[in-house]
């Protein structure tokens, strides 16, 4: 599209008219998308109730301009590579055309189930081509999708059902995740003994497994496709019509259902992807996530398709069947943007280097990085084994919140630097506030990040809980959008993440953000990762508790504990050094990779009475075992 900013003074300028007049700035980028009707006015927005509104008045449909006006010039170009599991089962490759007609007949699935203009939708299924045609088909009806990861338990399944009201479940008898089948199916329905909403579900066959059956309720998706035509004419949608919500992991207690709509969602999506990632006519992009998150949603499937890009849906794991997949499939498909989470970079820097070097990897042009901040030998792995220093590496910062990514480099066009997000994208306006609620002036500072101007996919509320969205996000600090992150600026306007603002633990009238202390922990050459927390000190008021992870069994714990010590010490400050240091074998994460400090500073504070639900997630085990070895 013509929104492509190729050079650095470029990125400038569009900055610039992006603060000094955002109306003129977003409406020359939302011309270049397919409307029903033009908007009457930009935007509008009100943060003390809070309120916010885009391309007002604006009709469309979002599936339009993913999938309708690429017909012409691009029906039999590839819209999605769709990569199994199982490396010996065949990948496949799914056109513009194709993509379109399925998504088509399935939106007359939905129709013909009952299923109209804002209806919710529960989607949940595994990483397949469906996937993505089920959320497309919501989207060209007007119903609201709500993605669940195939990964949940049914007791958190049962309470996103419940609280968004969904009509329907879209689901599969199975999935597959590396050596693992997850009967999907059999979780559908003990969700569903206590949701009410419910009237049908739709099963798509993928791993033929046993299952139970209720005729009452249950169709195959097999069954309900047959024979049914592929036109469907999109629902024409207002720009503020709600077009999905996605639940937060729950790391911070009850889920949050943050509510998405269809204009400045589509625009901002599409707008970030090209830029951050600098897509052309061409490439190959892979983003790793899954779809039930944010990043699967803006940057799997709505960013690159309206763009008109070739995206990748891989259904495995990193580890399976070794931990060379990732690299297998980059060498495989010729990828060109590949990006993924710190975590699985930390997992995979603990293998042996030739399960990268094995594979040709010279189609990478961009290597990205999401979902919490990188420390600096992760970057440092990435950068030299799978770049070959060649790569640019884009940090990006965002949340389920913002919709798209709002503060990173933009790939070979601003510059890189290890460990910083960066630069914020062109209509972001980050502040600095200190502990006191003052607005840090200096340019180089360090704080608590806020917003102080909407940017078009920002999330409008949280579903039936307005009051909590204004609690959460808009009371700290007024008129600011609060994404509870602290940061740090540097000289040249460069922002580093340096952790959630509750992990910012005040020891001895000292603030000190986690983040430093974890980087320089995970410095260690016998560290793989850690994860670092603030618990009661009677002298401190708080102090460091280091949770943290090693290659090896520790045979000299006291030892290697003092060189932790004396690491932070020379890195971070003396001030800084754990009071504790526990060696644990794994951390408490969400299925999206996120580590639970929640669960971590119970455990610290000897709080263990009342963990909350830990069933979601990823290895709920391991908190067992961190608790029984506590100290």
């Amino acid at each position: 599209m013509g929104f492509q900013i190729q050079s650095y003074q470029q990125y400038l300028d569009d900055y610039k008219k992006s603060v000094t007049n955002p109306a003129e700035f977003w409406d020359e980028i939302a011309v270049h998308f397919k409307w029903r009707k033009h908007w009457d006015k930009t935007f509008e927005y009100d943060w003390s109730k809070p309120e916010t509104k885009w391309f007002i008045g604006g009709q469309l449909n979002i599936t339009e301009n993913c999938l309708d006006r690429h017909l012409a010039s691009k029906a039999d170009q590839t819209a999605i590579i769709w990569e199994p599991n199982n490396p010996n089962e065949k990948s496949v490759r799914v056109t513009y055309k194709e993509l379109h007609s399925k998504v088509c007949a399935f939106a007359n699935v939905l129709k013909k189930n009952g299923i109209q203009k804002g209806d919710k939708v529960c989607i949940y299924m595994p990483m397949i081509v469906e996937l993505a045609v089920a959320v497309l088909a919501c989207a060209r009806i007007g119903a609201v999708h709500s993605v669940v990861f195939a990964g949940f338990s049914s007791k958190a399944l049962a309470a996103r059902i419940n609280d968004a009201g969904c009509k329907i479940v879209l689901t599969a008898d199975g999935g597959y995740r590396g050596e693992k089948t997850t009967p999907l199916k059999n979780i559908v329905d003990e969700a569903l003994k206590n949701c009410s909403t419910v009237n049908n579900v739709l099963v798509f066959k993928r791993t033929d497994q046993p299952i139970n059956w209720n005729d009452n309720i249950d169709k195959w998706w097999h069954e309900e496709i047959a024979q049914i035509e592929d036109i469907c004419e999109p629902v024409v949608l207002d720009s503020e019509d709600e077009l999905f919500i996605l639940y937060t992991s729950g790391s911070t207690g009850k889920p949050k259902g943050m509510v998405h709509t269809c204009g400045g969602y589509m625009v901002y999506t599409t707008y970030s992807f090209q830029n951050v990632f600098q897509y052309k006519e061409g490439d190959v992009y892979w983003c790793t996530a899954d779809i039930g998150w944010i990043t699967g949603h803006s940057y799997i499937i709505y960013g690159p398709l309206c763009l008109g890009a070739t995206t990748v849906m891989f259904e495995g794991v990193p580890s399976y069947p070794d931990y060379g997949r990732f690299w297998e499939v980059c060498e495989k498909h010729k990828v060109n943007q590949f990006y993924t989470a710190p975590t699985a970079i930390r997992t995979l820097a603990k293998h042996p280097k030739d399960l990268v070097d094995k594979y040709d990897l010279s189609n990478l042009k961009v290597l990205g990085t999401v979902g919490e901040p990188i420390n600096e030998e992760a970057w440092h792995w990435y950068d030299d084994n799978v770049g070959k220093n060649k790569c640019p590496i884009v940090d990006t910062w965002w949340q389920t919140e913002t919709g798209g990514i709002l503060i990173s480099s933009l790939a070979g066009v601003t510059e890189g630097k290890p460990t910083f997000a960066t630069l914020p994208m062109p209509g972001i306006q980050p502040a600095l506030f200190d502990s006191e609620g003052r607005k840090i002036e200096n340019q180089e500072a360090e704080g608590i990040l806020a917003i102080q101007h909407p940017w078009p996919s920002i999330a409008r509320t949280i579903y039936g809980d307005h009051e909590r969205y204004k609690n959460v996000y808009f009371s700290a600090y007024p008129n600011h959008y609060f994404p509870g992150d602290g940061a740090l600026r540097d000289a040249k306007g460069n922002y580093r993440i340096t952790g959630r603002v509750d992990d910012v633990v005040i020891v001895s009238g000292h603030n000190l953000g986690t983040a430093p202390v974890e980087n320089a922990i995970d410095e260690h050459k016998d560290v793989v990762e850690c994860a670092v927390v603030g618990f009661p000190h009677d002298v401190k008021g708080n102090a460091l508790y280091a949770f943290v992870i090693t290659y090896d069994k520790v045979s000299k714990p006291e030892q290697l504990k003092n060189e932790i010590l004396e690491l932070v010490s020379k890195t971070v400050g003396p001030i800084a050094k754990p009071d504790k240091i526990q060696f644990v074998s794994g951390l408490p994460k969400t299925r999206s990779g996120k580590i639970m400090r929640r669960i971590l500073r119970k455990i610290a504070s000897k709080d263990t009475e009342n963990l909350g639900d830990i069933s979601t997630l990823l290895n709920p085990d391991v908190v067992t075992e961190i608790i029984d070895n506590s100290l």
